[in-house]
Formats: C-alpha cells, structure tokens, sequence
C-alpha cells in the first residue's frame, strides 16, 4: 500500500492510503471531480481538494480511502445556513431598455429600447411591513437568526426610499447585512453612503461588453442613449464615499464576445479592481424573442479562460469554483431558507419569475400556498434558460473553464 496526498482548501495536507484497484466511492450531491494539468480537483460542498492520480480510480471515482479522508476532513459537509436570505423588488420597473431581460414579455416591436415588460409596481411602506412580519416568521420556522438582504428590481434604485427604508426597518428584527444588483445609472455618492450607512456591503453591476457595444446593447429606455461612462462614473465616486465592494457582471454574447479583452483593460485603467470581481456570464435565451448564437464551444471556454486570467492579473478578483449547490432560497419548496418577493408582496420561487402573472407561489400576508397548487410554479435557478445544446455539452464546457482557473490559482499561488 501506497500514501499519497491531498492538499485541502486551507492547504492542509490530507493523507490517503491507496491499495490496489477498488470499486470507486460515490461523490456526494453536487460534487465534482475535475482532472486538471498535473493534479485532481475535488470540488464538494465543504471547499476545493487537489488530488493526484493516485486517489482517483481509471473511472473518474474517488477510491474508497481517499473518499474517507475527505469526509473526514470535511469535504463531504454542506456549510450550515446561516442568514435567511431574502430578495425584495423595489420596484419592477426600469430605466434601461435591454432586450434579452427575462422580465422582458416581448421584443420592442418599434426596434427601440422600449420592450413591453412585467406589470409596474413600488414597494410601499405598508408591503415592508407585511414583508418583514413574514420574514420574522420564516426565520423562527428556520431557526435562523440572521438576514441578508437583496435589494432588486427592475431597477431598484427608482425607489430609493424603500430601499433605504427596508433595510433600516430590517435591523430592528435581524443583524442583517445587504446587496444589491443595479444598473448602477441612478447611484449617487450620497445615496451609496446612505445605503452603506445601513448595512449594505456590495453591487452587482452588469457591462454588455466593452464601451461601444454596450452603449449599443444596454441603453436608456426613454431616449436608446449609452450608459457605459455614467455607469463607471457612478461606481468610481460611490467607491470615494463608501467601502462598497463590486460584482462587474460582463455579459458574453455573440454582439460583445470580440470586445471584452478590451473591456477588461478599460476597466482597469477606470476603477480600482482590489475592490472588483469580474464576473463573465454567456447571455441565455428566456424566450422573449432575444437570441443568443454565440454556443458553448471550445473557443468559448478558451475565452474565457482567457478573460479569467487577464482579471486576475491586472488585480481583480474572480471567484474560485465550487461544487454545484442548491440555492437557499429556489432550492427549496417551502422557501425555508429564503424568499423572493415582489414590490406588491407577492411571492415567487426565484427572482426570474418575481412580478410575472401566474407565476405567484404566495404572499407575505398570507404565506406560500400548498406545494399541490406551486409544483409546476415552482422554478429553480437556470430553468427558464433555452439552450441549443444539451446538458451534456453546458457540463463539459463550466468544467472546462473552472478546471484551468483551479490549475492557474494553484500554479500563481492564489488558492
């Protein structure tokens, strides 16, 4: 018998004894096991494990010693929840006129940038009322003591009062931290410091691309005009007043795939990455007439890695992969975890479907309906998402792509 190593997370050595040829140990929900470059990659629901060939069977399995000792040192265990998770829409209207939004209805039939959209709604001060007794009730159900807060839309930031006034109200139930995911037009130094003041920690914010093809794709809806310089202006001096820290979302379609090695030097050059994640997501197709031909190909995994590795240099943070977790908050039937409510109230499964008729899973007055009348309402993250290809082909190319970051992280030493 032979010993070989395992190195985890936290560069703990794991020692695994490996015999001879053995039937392979199953991998827990969710996990993953990669092969990169030099080494293995376990990916499970307690962090990352780099494995040699000597832990992983001919079949892609874990050999049984191996398998124990990454349970062992908590590889196999789920992270207990901690925070209740709940995304409030102030309002579901928007400034912006972007024609693949899945809040969208239809295409804007005048070829502007003015899509039919959900129903229009504001969060009032009567709904936050009815918003956090529910809440209060859902965390004694879940025993959780603390929140954190989504601040989402539409746009949230056409109703900054509630914004400012949910999470004022929620600290008097809950510690309770925030974010939130704008189009960043409408952020002010002011209104950053006053939201920071009360908890919030960070903004996911999306770019279409670099400055041109944004201003083509991601437009103002009453007039089609360019947001790109407003949106980096806007982050540059809410980050002078506030500690927030930012998601830079760079969608990837066929319109924006050649410019976003542009994009990333741009940014660079404009905001402070120390306090940036960039974040590269390939625009899915939620059937309201928008279309994206770009497919998950090896040139596109290959771009990727590419971008990945251009961010980190230049001093951005990308997120480090993981196993395949359930969300806290659609993930669950029940909503134990988390909820998605909608400026009226209103309860959905998961933001894609908030504020869209026939898709009501409950209200906060009078909590979820029996899972008999929610079973075909109930949509889990990525469901709405038309693709071209199969399941088979998504897998392989998010392997792909994760398993050389997980090779550069380690070869760099940034994991």
């Amino acid at each position: 018998m032979s010993t070989d190593q395992a190195v985890g997370p936290e560069g703990a050595v794991l020692s695994a004894p490996v015999a001879g040829p053995a039937p392979s140990s199953p991998l827990p929900s969710g996990a993953r096991l990669l092969q990169g470059e030099r080494n293995w990659w376990f990916l499970g629901p307690g962090g990352v494990a780099r494995l040699s060939g000597r832990h992983v069977t001919a079949e892609g399995g874990l050999y049984p010693e191996a398998e124990h000792r990454l349970r062992e040192s908590g590889m196999f265990t789920s992270a207990r929840v901690r925070a209740y998770a709940l995304t409030v829409l102030t309002s579901t209207h928007c400034n912006l006129g972007c024609g693949y939004c899945f809040q969208n209805t239809a295409q804007d039939e005048a070829g502007g940038s003015r899509p039919p959209r959900i129903a229009r709604t504001r969060l009032s001060s009567e709904t936050i009322t009815s918003i956090l007794g529910f809440t209060e009730r859902q965390m004694a159900a879940a025993g959780l003591e603390k929140l954190r807060i989504l601040l989402f839309g539409g746009e949230p930031l056409l109703n900054p009062r509630a914004c400012l006034e949910l999470l004022e109200r929620a600290a008097d139930i809950a510690p309770t931290s925030a974010w939130m995911i704008s189009n960043a037009t409408l952020l002010t130094p002011s209104l950053a410091r006053r939201l920071a003041d009360r908890g919030l920690t960070s903004i996911q914010v999306t770019f279409d691309g670099d400055r041109a093809d944004h201003d083509r794709i991601r437009v103002g809806r009453a007039d089609g005009s360019g947001t790109f310089d407003k949106i980096v202006r806007n982050i540059v001096k809410a980050s002078e007043v506030s500690p927030i820290q930012w998601t830079l979302r760079v969608n990837v379609s066929q319109e924006t795939f050649h410019g976003v090695d542009a994009l990333i030097d741009r940014l660079v050059g404009a905001v402070d990455p120390a306090r940036c994640t960039l974040y590269f997501a390939r625009v899915g197709d939620v059937g309201v007439g928008y279309a994206n031909s770009l497919l998950h190909t090896g040139e596109l995994s290959a771009a990727f890695t590419r971008w990945q590795r251009r961010a980190l240099d230049l001093g951005f943070t990308v997120s480090r992969p993981g196993a395949r977790k359930t969300c806290v908050t659609c993930g669950h039937t029940d909503g134990r975890y988390g909820a998605v409510v909608s400026a009226d109230g209103t309860l959905a499964s998961c933001w894609e479907t908030a504020g869209k008729p026939d898709w009501e899973v409950g209200t906060v007055a009078d909590g979820y309906l029996p899972g008999t009348e929610t079973r075909d309402r109930w949509i889990a993250c990525q469901d709405l998402y038309r693709y071209d290809e199969n399941a088979r082909t998504l897998a392989r190319f998010r392997d792909a792509v994760d398993t050389a970051l997980l090779d550069h992280l380690h070869e760099t030493g940034r994991l």
